[in-house]
């Protein structure tokens, strides 16, 4: 059997990420870094250039994801779903926040080996894993054992509705190497009476605004984390029909600009760039 794919060059933007959801007040303080503070200051003169001659900034983007993912969850929480899984978990507080709001959630907070350890040390430091909310590693990639995606199900109630999370990993692998665990996962969320999975995409929309600009973005990302970005579609009926073809029942996409005034969630000049898709597969 062949190795799974490497993905261990993403990890590092979690520090970043985690900086911006910890200056926004999204995190609670103990998910500060110094790696995330000192990226985010080296980014700041690209972010002000393109706050104000784009429209919008990395920033922006992943504050309108990470609050969407976050309403979507909570509506899903309130109709009665009592697990999720996380992957890519990074430096991301939405495990930590539900927890402690929810007190019925089980929260499996996954990543790679890494990273997993590095999430797992901080909580643990500051009290707050529990049987409920836990860290366990991860390679999406991963057919089988420790690593695989069908052991980290298998901790979970079958009985029950499961919410799966990626946010901020799919763009970084082209759309025939993601699209190898997205069917993996529509088949493995079958054994559940319902699975949902949400996730951030950077789709490239026919006669989008700074079609051009989100290419570099692309492409200096790529170049910054050893990663080919990928942006996977150019309509919604295409990445619906896309998910179809993979097992999903139904794919529904959220644009955060029908949640503008829903949302604390900074608004961007023009169509965003960021989507938030909601796949659903129920047992068959």
């Amino acid at each position: 059997m062949s190795e799974p794919r490497d993905t261990s060059s993403i990890s590092f933007t979690a520090l970043y990420t985690g900086h911006v959801w910890t200056r926004d007040g999204i995190s609670a303080p103990f998910f500060h870094t110094r790696g995330g503070a000192f990226l985010y200051g080296a980014l700041a003169p690209f972010e002000f250039v393109g706050r104000h001659i784009v429209g919008g900034n990395i920033r922006t983007f992943l504050l309108q994801r990470h609050h969407l993912i976050d309403h979507r969850l909570h509506q899903l929480i309130e109709a009665g779903v009592t697990q999720v899984v996380e992957i890519a978990c990074g430096l991301s507080p939405r495990g930590h926040r539900f927890c402690q709001q929810y007190p019925q959630l089980t929260y499996l907070e996954t990543d790679l080996p890494d990273m997993a350890h590095r999430k797992q040390q901080l909580l643990q430091e500051h009290d707050v894993l529990s049987e409920r909310h836990r860290v366990m590693p991860i390679n999406i990639f991963a057919e089988d054992g420790e690593l695989s995606l069908a052991h980290v199900l298998d901790q979970l109630d079958h009985s029950k509705p499961v919410v799966v999370i990626t946010e901020g990993l799919v763009n970084y692998f082209p759309l025939d190497v993601i699209s190898e665990f997205w069917k993996k996962l529509a088949i493995a969320l079958q054994a559940f009476p319902q699975g949902t999975y949400l996730t951030d995409n950077y789709p490239l929309y026919r006669g989008m605004p700074f079609y051009r600009t989100l290419k570099v973005l692309g492409n200096m990302l790529g170049a910054v984390s050893r990663s080919q970005v990928g942006f996977h579609f150019h309509a919604d009926d295409e990445a619906i029909s896309h998910f179809k073809t993979l097992g999903f029942d139904d794919l529904k996409i959220h644009n955060p600009a029908n949640y503008y005034d829903q949302l604390p969630i900074p608004k961007t000049r023009g169509n965003p760039m960021v989507r938030i898709m909601e796949a659903v597969k129920s047992s068959e």
